[in-house]
């Protein structure tokens, strides 16, 4: 590739650790940096060895999300020339993420040999983008000095993010969708319209409807969470084998999950939680699912107060079968396995009844 030719001034690898919001935001970020020119590479799924590694270097009160994440940035150590760990503080208007998001970068160049090598712009978006827009700028101008080269990647990767969203309103899990979402890189996303968005809108039909013959089960939690396969224990992956119709968060549109959350007395401001709570109502009140699984981190205050509310909002309900299961570094897969089971087959007996 010629770089000056494409408004790059520097050529380098970045590494994107495969763990917490990659689930929601790598499709924008590889964009971002792939037409910026730089060869993005991903850290592997993760694995027990990961894992142990982010036992050791984080602090033994961060969660086990957190703990993955920290042995993802030390498994890109060898494989890139800068590592992408966001300072990530607010995504919408008067919301926030996780207070441990915010602190990541200080917390990785605390436990390893990174400084100098984090790509870590804050993205505060809790009162205006202008501050946002300004981070872009500072993160592009790694690579070139060009602002019309930083302004248009930045566009595409807004374009790329809106399909890879669409995809999962449409029933894709995150893996697909990222794929089936950057499938178009090199141009052919740039006239995207919203094909996926129409498909998604039809595919509300089944999915926002009541359950059929198949066993339905609502899955609740955070992305980093219930799509990591070996964090989850495989749960999404066993349940599908066992025949049911599994439906996340993501798969449900905005719109339904921020009214269901206006139901809250008072405006939960913290953005994963709230997207949490407003899927669990639907589903309770909804009855479009034959149960719902609320899939947890040990030692997550937000999770603690969430899961509260959705246990008493199940009680009140009455109708929709709730289970919460709570994962830590210590769980073991075997009593997740056989609770999951069992919870399978009360659903089965309530359906066959």
């Amino acid at each position: 590739m010629d770089m000056q030719a494409h408004g790059v001034d520097l050529y380098m690898t970045v590494g994107i650790p495969r763990a917490l919001l990659y689930y929601y935001y790598y499709p924008m970020w590889a964009t971002f940096f792939k037409e910026l020119g730089a060869d993005v590479v991903v850290s592997r799924e993760t694995n027990k060895g990961l894992l142990d590694q982010g036992v050791r270097l984080a602090v033994d009160e961060a969660c086990m999300p957190v703990k993955v994440f920290f042995g993802h940035v030390a498994s890109l150590l060898d494989s890139a020339d800068r590592i992408f760990v966001p300072r990530l503080v607010s995504v919408e208007r008067r919301a926030f993420i996780c207070p441990k998001f915010m602190g990541l970068p200080d917390m990785i160049r605390a436990a390893m040999p990174a400084d100098g090598r984090l790509i870590d712009p804050c993205i505060d978006l809790s009162k205006n983008e202008r501050e946002f827009h300004s981070e872009i700028m500072r993160t592009g101008s790694i690579f070139t000095r060009s602002r019309v080269a930083i302004h248009k990647a930045y566009q595409k990767s807004k374009v790329v993010l809106r399909r890879f969203k669409d995809l999962l309103v449409a029933g894709n899990m995150p893996e697909s969708a990222i794929s089936l979402s950057l499938a178009g890189h090199d141009g052919a996303y740039e006239g995207y319209t919203g094909e996926f968005g129409e498909v998604a809108a039809a595919n509300q039909d089944a999915i926002l409807s009541g359950p059929d013959d198949t066993i339905s089960v609502g899955i609740l939690g955070h992305p980093y969470l219930i799509y990591d396969s070996y964090a989850s224990m495989s749960i999404l992956s066993r349940l599908r084998d066992a025949g049911c119709r599994v439906i996340t968060c993501d798969m449900l549109p905005d719109e339904v999950v921020e009214k269901e959350a206006q139901n809250l007395p008072r405006w939960l401001f913290w953005t994963l939680g709230r997207r949490i709570l407003g899927a669990a109502f639907h589903f309770l009140h909804s009855r479009s699912v034959d149960g719902c699984l609320h899939i947890t981190a040990f030692g997550c205050g937000l999770d603690s107060i969430v899961g509260e509310l959705i246990e008493r909002e199940a009680k009140r309900s009455g109708d929709i079968p709730l289970m919460s299961i709570t994962l830590d570094e210590h769980t073991g897969e075997a009593g997740v396995v056989t609770r999951v089971e069992a919870f399978m087959d009360m659903l089965r007996r309530r359906k066959s009844a």
